[in-house]
């Protein structure tokens, strides 16, 4: 296992008295690595949060899905996920071009109501590079109807992974929706949810 812990962490729990739980946590639950379960885990999602960084520290928060698989376990040092159509911004990926450290959330809402943290290093790949580890037919599959093409991917080595408990994640029950992969259409994007079109300040 490797040294867990930020300077700020263990600061933190100096002051408010949490070491021994601290480091009971990251003795038994903090890997460098993916073990088999977990990877079996991120196998079976559909969705995941990203939380990334620009070169000043400036955070994003941002949230990908597909179909089950949609993020691949090449070993268990690696990731890689494909970066679907969106709205063109690419908040994620330029952060990640100044800074490649991203952090990882998986959730399942659905049946065990367990979370995994995975941070690391990212990298933004090409098509051509990702299908040196994603074969075609599983690319198809993660492109849907065909309208969700993807042009660059997301390869991340794992440095530290761990559960986040059970005990404040609701569990919800999945409902019929159906997904417009890719689309442009305003009013299936959500439109001007916020009304925020106008707005001064």
């Amino acid at each position: 296992m490797a040294e867990s812990g930020s300077k700020g962490e263990h600061e933190l729990q100096k002051m408010h008295n949490t070491i021994k739980s601290a480091s009971s946590f990251y003795n038994s639950q903090v890997l460098d690595y993916l073990n088999t379960e977990m990877q079996k885990f991120i196998s079976a999602q559909e969705m995941v949060f990203l939380a990334t960084s620009d070169s000043k520290g400036e955070c994003d928060a941002s949230f990908r899905a597909g179909p089950k698989s949609f993020i691949k376990v090449l070993d268990n040092h690696t990731l890689i996920f494909p970066e679907f159509k969106g709205n063109g911004v690419m908040a994620s990926l330029g952060n990640i071009y100044e800074n490649p450290q991203i952090g990882l959330m998986f959730i399942d809402f659905f049946s065990s109501s367990i979370g995994l943290h995975v941070n690391g290093k990212a990298e933004i790949i090409t098509e051509k590079e990702a299908s040196k580890f994603v074969n075609p037919i599983d690319k198809a599959k993660a492109e849907k109807d065909g309208q969700h093409k993807t042009k660059l991917w997301i390869k991340i080595k794992v440095e530290e992974a761990y559960i986040h408990c059970s005990k404040h994640i609701p569990k919800l029950k999945k409902q019929d929706k159906i997904i417009h992969w890719g689309t442009d259409d305003e009013k299936l994007k959500g439109g001007d949810f916020f009304k925020t079109k106008g707005c001064d300040s």
